[in-house]
């Protein structure tokens, strides 16, 4: 029986084309398409600008840059995230400020940026985990104490807020990872930057162009981080796609709901209430998750845990004022929140499985 895996990446015919029509071009980088994807992406956020680059993480990098972040200034994260949300301030030589997540949507906690709060807080990092959307209430805190929100929705390409607004036309700027597994990918690695802002906006396409301007003269520090011709041309493909693919998969996280919803020892994922979650992962939160992953993976069925160790503990961090500080709620899920595959290309007979699998670990 095959294996059920937590991701597939997706390649079709049409996919294939655009990539060989673009190699055939010979405008492998500096081309049409990395133009086209930023502008039909940023589009589709309601964003006003989107400029392709090398992954997420260099996205992340590039949001602090065009911020002016750096040494003596403080960047609020949640620790219950992946390692890059906090990596990125470090890299810039500002410091993360660690901080706890919500007990319900596992997002940001307002209540914790609130008392982690200082004159040096120049910037919250949010991360839309999973796919679930941050609280709106986010927007009025920052804009109240003049800090900038960095949407970091490298998981939540298509979600939405309970405003319609889609991720990436939240904050003032925002980052996507186009990861394999992630919801839209471009064939390898990738990532994009974008923004609603104006004054960002003229500066994003120099910042991973070595900063330099039309006249190829550099204004301020940057370096080459762009995405290649060819990434660019897979990712304008799949993102015709991805309002199908986001279907599918809320409805395959739909189903699980139905089915887990009443099982004991086991929590589904809470949706924040009027907004579309993107479902990059569906995360079980567990009572006995070595048990569950185990009968998972009897079965045939792919799990993980998300995450593991919350970033604050991890031994990058290790001379951090925070290392062993206590966060509550993620101290308390960081090891019980098992995902378990929801990806668009799972056949209905793989949703059965798993759902057969979940169900007989509550009764073993």
């Amino acid at each position: 029986m095959k294996r059920i895996p937590m991701a597939r990446p997706s390649w079709d015919d049409e996919m294939r084309a655009a990539a060989m029509d673009t190699l055939d071009s010979l405008y492998w980088v500096k081309g049409p398409q990395g133009k086209a994807f930023g502008s039909e992406f940023s589009q589709y956020c309601g964003a006003v600008q989107g400029t392709p680059c090398q992954s997420g993480s260099v996205a992340l990098w590039g949001a602090l840059r065009l911020l002016g972040i750096g040494p003596g200034d403080e960047v609020l994260v949640p620790s219950l995230t992946y390692i890059a949300t906090a990596t990125c301030v470090s890299l810039v030589g500002a410091t993360a400020i660690f901080v706890d997540v919500e007990p319900d949507h596992w997002c940001v906690d307002l209540v914790s940026l609130e008392a982690a709060r200082t004159p040096q807080t120049k910037a919250v990092i949010a991360v839309h985990l999973f796919g679930q959307m941050c609280d709106d209430a986010l927007v009025d805190w920052c804009n109240q104490h003049d800090i900038a929100y960095i949407e970091d929705a490298a998981q939540a390409h298509g979600a939405a807020s309970s405003a319609g607004v889609k991720a990436g036309g939240v904050g003032d700027v925002a980052c996507f990872s186009f990861f394999p597994s992630k919801n839209l990918a471009v064939g390898g690695e990738g990532g994009m930057m974008m923004t609603r802002r104006e004054d960002l906006a003229a500066r994003m396409d120099a910042l991973v162009n070595h900063g330099r301007d039309a006249r190829l003269e550099s204004h301020e520090l940057g370096s080459n981080l762009r995405m290649s011709e060819v990434s660019a041309a897979i990712g304008r493909v799949q993102l015709q796609r991805l309002e199908g693919w986001l279907a599918r998969r809320r409805a395959i996280a739909q189903r699980y709901h139905e089915a887990f919803s009443s099982l004991s020892g086991l929590s589904v994922p809470t949706v924040r209430n009027g907004t579309q979650h993107a479902w990059h992962q569906y995360c079980l939160l567990a009572d006995d998750p070595k048990h569950l992953r185990e009968v998972l993976d009897k079965a045939g069925v792919d799990s993980r845990i998300y995450y593991a160790t919350p970033c604050h503990r991890q031994q990058v961090y290790a001379n951090h004022p925070q290392h062993e500080e206590i966060f509550p709620v993620t101290d308390d899920i960081a090891q019980r929140l098992v995902a378990i595959p929801v990806h668009h290309q799972m056949t209905d007979g793989e949703v059965d499985r798993v759902i057969k699998a979940v169900q007989a670990s509550i009764h073993s």
